[in-house]
């Protein structure tokens, strides 16, 4: 951060300004409404389609916790802008952070507008107000054109997969909850979503402590990144194959490939280690 020039460290302390009040004030509103909406729409929906209602106890838990986790945030951004201004080393990581939950989070609640939710998606424009947080921040510090092409590709593609992955396991726990031979499970078909649900939920959080530590250059944050993209691969590829109702598990496998050409590029993995591999 100190090779970053002042200016440019003040407008990545103005972000984490507008970000910070933004997830206090906006995004806190923003999420009941919208999940306010998802509740409705899925009352509905259940009627016709029981297998939904389980969404109604899951929504309802996880829109508050991430609400909560982009307050506290927010709190966060609002508290190290100056050390972000001064240009202390640990500040960026933590930023960084802070901006890829309501990335994340956001994603994660504009998911249901996809499938049964009529109207603008709210939760959009949570998603947009940390990803402009996150590449801005990510993109001003110093480094050359290399450095910037490799961290915009491999951190955007850690969001892609957390956010993704965050909502595989939603979906696993939906369906679980509504099996048919419930308490049992009726085969490998459900067998499987015991462990693709939680592993996917396992690779989400790795992912998330990956952001800071690689924006240390720490080599344990390209391997969390590395091991987590691995076991999302293994196990959605074999879940795709018994579960072939939909595609979804296969795009969390395409992203998770993804993720590791860009953490195996040397050029990339020198500027992101800050050492050659």
């Amino acid at each position: 951060m100190q090779a970053t020039p002042q200016k440019t460290r003040l407008i990545i302390a103005i972000l984490a300004v507008i970000v910070g009040l933004f997830l206090l004030v906006g995004a806190t509103l923003l999420v009941q409404v919208s999940m306010e909406r998802v509740l409705i729409s899925l009352l509905e929906v259940s009627k016709e389609k029981p297998q939904y209602a389980s969404g109604i106890a899951l929504f309802s838990l996880f829109f508050p916790i991430w609400r909560a986790l982009g307050f506290v945030a927010g709190i966060t951004l609002l508290a190290i802008a100056l050390p972000l201004y001064r240009g202390e080393e640990w500040s960026l990581p933590v930023a960084l952070l802070c901006h890829a939950i309501p990335a994340v989070g956001g994603m994660f609640m504009f998911l249901p507008y996809i499938s049964w939710v009529e109207g603008f998606p709210i939760p959009m424009s949570i998603s947009w107000v940390g990803l402009a947080g996150f590449w801005g921040t990510l993109l001003l510090r110093q480094g050359d054109r290399l450095q910037k092409l490799g961290d915009f590709l491999v951190y955007t593609f850690i969001g892609m997969l957390a956010t993704h992955s965050f909502t595989i396991g939603i979906g696993a726990q939906r369906m679980l909850l509504t099996r048919p031979e419930k308490p049992l499970f009726a085969g490998v078909e459900w067998w499987i979503l015991t462990l693709a649900g939680e592993v996917n939920w396992i690779g989400t959080l790795m992912l998330l402590i990956a952001i800071p530590l690689l924006a240390m250059r720490k080599a344990s944050g390209w391997w969390l990144a590395l091991i987590s993209a691995l076991s999302i691969l293994i196990v959605n590829t074999p879940t795709q194959i018994i579960r072939t109702r939909t595609l979804d598990y296969f795009y969390g496998a395409l992203i998770a490939a993804g993720l590791l050409v860009w953490l195996s590029i040397p050029a990339f993995m020198e500027r992101l280690l800050g050492q050659k591999p």
